[in-house]
C-alpha cells in the first residue's frame, strides 16, 4: 500500500507562483509514473501533468504548457509541482497520483484509470 500526501497549496493572486509537494510512503519501490491532476468547483477531474519514475519524461495539459513544471526527486519519494504565471482559472483542488507502470505514452500517462494511488488534495485559490 502507498499513501500520498500533498502540500505546498494556498491562496494567491494572479500571476504569483506556488510549489505543489507530494510525498510517498509505504510500498512506492515499485511504483511507475507520478502525475497531478485538479478539480475545479463543480467539474470533473482533469490532467495537470505526468512524469516517469526516473524523471526523463514529462507530460503536460495544454493548459499549463509553459507555465507548470512537474519534478521528482526518488530519494525523498516526493513529486513536485512549481505553479507559475497563476490564473484564477487555475483554481482547485490539486491531487497528487501515482501508478503503478511506467508510462512512455502521453495518452496513458494523462488518464485517471493509469494510477492506482491517489492523495486527499491541497487547494489552490488564484484571485483576480
Amino acid at each position: 500500500q502507498v499513501q500520498l500526501a500533498e502540500s505546498g497549496g494556498g491562496l494567491v493572486q494572479t500571476g504569483d507562483s506556488l510549489r505543489l509537494s507530494c510525498t510517498a510512503s509505504g510500498r512506492t519501490s515499485g511504483g511507475g509514473n507520478m502525475a497531478w491532476f485538479r478539480q475545479a468547483p463543480g467539474k470533473e477531474r482533469d490532467f495537470v501533468a505526468s512524469i516517469t519514475r526516473n524523471g526523463d519524461t514529462a507530460y503536460y495539459a495544454d493548459s499549463v504548457k509553459g507555465r507548470f513544471t512537474i519534478s521528482r526527486d526518488n530519494a525523498k519519494n516526493t513529486v513536485f509541482l512549481q505553479l507559475n504565471s497563476l490564473k484564477p482559472e487555475d483554481t482547485a483542488v490539486y491531487y497528487c497520483a501515482m501508478a503503478g507502470t511506467i508510462y512512455y505514452n502521453s495518452q496513458f500517462a494523462s488518464q485517471e484509470s493509469s494510477y492506482y494511488y491517489w492523495g486527499q488534495g491541497t487547494q489552490v485559490t488564484v484571485s483576480s
